[in-house]
Formats: structure tokens, sequence, C-alpha cells
């Protein structure tokens, strides 16, 4: 048995991709457009590790224009990457427009939401970083 991917339902796609692409910094591996199926897939892995990979579904508007709603449940929790430096990490995000909900006040986690209200976890890689500012006095915004 293999791990493959996880699927997570988008409702626009470049904003989609100026997240998970752009801000966080995954790499798009493939798009698949599906005309019969009416659905769009994008496949999406940290650089150089494509073992763990995110798989962004966009379904394609009815015919009469209607879209589906998608509402989290709470039998999913989040999506986690480690990376190298938490604090420029999160500074990119943020210069991306992303809100940082729960700052890396310890040096070590934060958590921050896709547009689609996707929660993600950042963990610094190794041990934490001395806490540093403006991180270290930033407080939570919203929930993650």
């Amino acid at each position: 048995m293999k791990y493959l991917h996880t699927m997570v339902r988008v409702t626009d796609i470049e904003a989609s991709l100026r997240f998970y692409r752009d801000a966080l910094g995954l790499e798009l591996l493939s798009r698949r457009d599906h005309e019969g199926g009416r659905f769009t897939l994008l496949f999406l892995a940290a650089p150089g590790d494509t073992s763990a990979q995110v798989e962004l579904t966009y379904n394609w508007p009815a015919p009469d224009g209607s879209r589906e709603t998608y509402t989290g449940g709470r039998n999913f929790g989040h999506l986690a990457y480690a990376v190298d430096d938490i604090y420029g990490t999160c500074q990119r995000l943020q210069d991306h427009g992303v809100t940082i909900n729960r700052p890396p006040r310890d040096g070590r986690m934060a958590f921050v939401r896709s547009p689609d209200g996707i929660s993600i976890e950042l963990l610094q890689a190794g041990g934490a970083l001395p806490p540093a500012e403006p991180w270290a006095s930033m407080p939570n915004t919203g929930a993650w």
C-alpha cells in the first residue's frame, strides 16, 4: 500500500493556485481538464517531494450556471507542511494577502487558511526558531 494524495474541492482555480502555488510554494505537477465529467484536477506537491500530493478538484458550474456549495466538516482537520523558515514562509504568505490565523509565536507552528477555508498547518523543520517580532506578539485571527 502507498499513500497517494489528499483531495480538496475548490471553487476558484486561479485563487487556489495563487494560494497553494504562489503563496504557499507548492509546485504544480499536473492539470487535467475532464470535459465529459465537467471537472478539473490539479496535483501539487512540496518542491522535491512528490510522495505527498494534494489534489485540487474544481467542479465546473452546471449548464444553468449554478454551483455546488462546500461546507467544512469537523471530520477533516488540516493539511500540514514542514518548512525550512517558518517566519519567512509566513511573511511570504502575508505578502500574498494571506491572513496568518495562528502566528508562529513559538517559532515552531502557524496556521493559515486557503481561499476555500482549508486549514493549513506550517511546522518549522527541525527545532523551533527563537521567538521573533512581529510574530511573538501577534494575536490569533479567526479560527484555524
